[in-house]
């Protein structure tokens, strides 16, 4: 009998440290997540649960900074931040890193990728984040009376506006000269307008191993929907897919390249609101897990 009892636990022992032993020896790469606007480091736990349910042992780091009113912070405050939050981390993982950056998070993680010549990310996960910007006046940008969507640029546009991270993404389809000229963010890491460093930004971005844009229809706070993708308006308010904006065709940094290597993966789901993104299983089994390897 003893016997037997032995031979009962060693079966139920050998798949479980079976397991254990296959989680050490493929080492999954550390995952390192960066939250959105009026986000915290509170909000992910779903998302920490699946990852670790697909890939038991995985390091995931949810970066604790710049937590609900503090993400209005200007954006290239957020991007020295989190990069010096996140370097270690890669320092210590010598077979790299995944990225999953989330709605404003998506474009802090742009501005780290691109100023930051020896990261390590493999894959770079945009979690509808607005990557071609934002124009759309939904509730969750009425924080000041000024953010209503056919005058903000009075606002966005000015020295002021500028110390707001909202505003640093903004752009406005009808005036695109000041937009141009006046954002200090988002149009310099789209390469739109002249940046001397554009070059070198770009061979940084391009250090990437696949760049993952997430988003859908329903989202119900990215405006358009399809910045998230890196698709915006036209003067018209008419949606340009990404294929067809100039920062595409003439892959002012990397986008027709990534293409072009195969490297870039649209993934659309229908029926997501914008704050559930990150907790929802479905996106993450279509959308994410395969890249977290």
């Amino acid at each position: 009998m003893p016997r037997s009892r032995s031979s009962g636990a060693a079966a139920l022992l050998c798949p479980l440290l079976g397991a254990c032993l296959w989680s050490a020896v493929v080492g999954y790469k550390p995952v390192i997540v960066v939250h959105g606007l009026f986000d915290s480091s509170e909000d992910f736990k779903n998302l920490q649960r699946f990852i670790n349910e697909s890939y038991p042992g995985t390091n995931v780091t949810v970066i604790d900074l710049f937590d609900r009113s503090s993400s209005l912070q200007p954006m290239w405050k957020q991007v020295e931040g989190f990069k010096a939050a996140i370097y270690p981390i890669m320092q210590n993982a010598a077979d790299g890193v995944h990225l999953i950056c989330y709605s404003q998070g998506g474009l802090v993680c742009r501005g780290i990728l691109s100023t930051l010549p020896d990261h390590n990310v493999h894959s770079f996960i945009s979690l509808s984040a607005p990557q071609a910007g934002q124009y759309g006046d939904t509730d969750y940008f009425r924080i000041f009376p000024q953010f209503v969507k056919s005058n903000l640029y009075h606002f966005c546009y000015t020295g002021v506006g500028q110390l707001i991270s909202i505003c640093n993404y903004w752009n406005d389809p009808h005036h695109r000269d000041l937009y141009l000229n006046s954002s200090d963010y988002l149009a310099l890491i789209n390469s739109e307008r002249p940046n001397p460093n554009s070059t070198e930004w770009r061979r940084n971005f391009l250090k990437i191993q696949k760049l993952v844009l997430i988003g859908g229809p329903d989202d119900g706070v990215i405006t358009p929907w399809q910045s998230s993708q890196f698709g915006f308006y036209d003067d018209n308010e008419t949606v340009v897919e990404m294929q067809h904006q100039e920062l595409y065709l003439r892959d002012v940094f990397g986008l027709k390249t990534l293409v072009a290597r195969g490297d870039l993966i649209l993934c659309t789901v229908p029926g997501v609101e914008h704050v559930l993104w990150h907790s929802n299983e479905t996106v993450f089994h279509a959308c994410i897990e395969k890249w977290l390897m």
